[in-house]
């Protein structure tokens, strides 16, 4: 995918968020079913990079099931009025270290450092283009320590009708410009909006995992009406 398509659908959803910054705090305040099958692998001290963490809901559902004060926690994501949301409830779990910036992860680096657990939840069907996406994965993996963990998720909304039939023709200046799986999507609640997502079927979910150099774990599906609306992999980084 060429760089102006790329800025062209990553500027449709910076603009969604931006639109329904509110209404997704209002509406996105629990946690994934999915995250529970984090814990048996979760030690502390645990230090934790959550990219695209939006209103900071992962680090409330961390520090409510570890010892806040054994929690640091950097949260990245690309959407001003998301992070004040997120800075207003981590603020509120007492002894919890945290750490909010705002980056643009499609085209600009992720962070710098070292971290016992990275994650990805929500950001993938965000990020235009097969390479990019492998791209990313790959740099979200180089920032695990040594013996630390990766864990991201992949929606799976092509299976559902209910998303399906929100699927929006594309705009002139952007048919025949995108890949397949490509879609854009209206939001219904509050502001209307639409949102630039992609399809990440089984194999592509493989082809992520193997760019991250890492070794699995675990894979499962969770979360949404279904249970099973996400597919999650953990990964593991090899000791020193």
């Amino acid at each position: 995918m060429n760089p102006e398509t790329i800025h062209q659908l990553n500027a449709i959803n910076r603009a969604f968020y931006n639109a329904i910054a509110e209404d997704f705090d209002q509406t996105r305040g629990e946690s994934w079913p999915g995250w529970d099958r984090l814990r048996p692998h979760l030690k502390t001290p645990l230090r934790v990079l959550d990219v695209g963490c939006g209103n900071g809901r992962f680090g409330l559902f961390l520090s409510t099931h570890l010892p806040p004060e054994s929690i640091t926690y950097h949260g990245v994501d690309n959407n001003a009025p998301l992070l004040d949301f997120a800075h207003e409830a981590l603020q509120e779990r007492a002894g919890l270290r945290y750490m909010l910036t705002r980056s643009d992860v499609v085209e600009g680096a992720l962070p710098p450092g070292d971290y016992d657990l990275v994650v990805a939840f929500g950001l993938l069907h965000h990020i235009p283009g097969s390479e990019r996406r492998q791209a990313l994965v790959k740099a979200l993996a180089e920032r695990v320590a040594p013996g630390g963990l990766l864990a991201f998720a992949c929606w799976r909304f092509y299976e559902y009708p209910r998303f399906v039939e929100r699927i929006t023709p594309w705009p002139d200046e952007l048919r025949g410009k995108v890949e397949a799986g490509d879609y854009l999507l209206d939001w219904r609640r509050g502001n209307v909006a639409l949102r630039y997502c992609h399809y990440i079927d089984d194999a592509e979910h493989e082809g992520l995992v193997a760019a991250s150099g890492l070794t699995p774990l675990e894979t499962w599906r969770a979360d949404g009406h279904s249970g099973a609306a996400n597919r999650y992999s953990l990964l593991e980084a090899p000791p020193t």
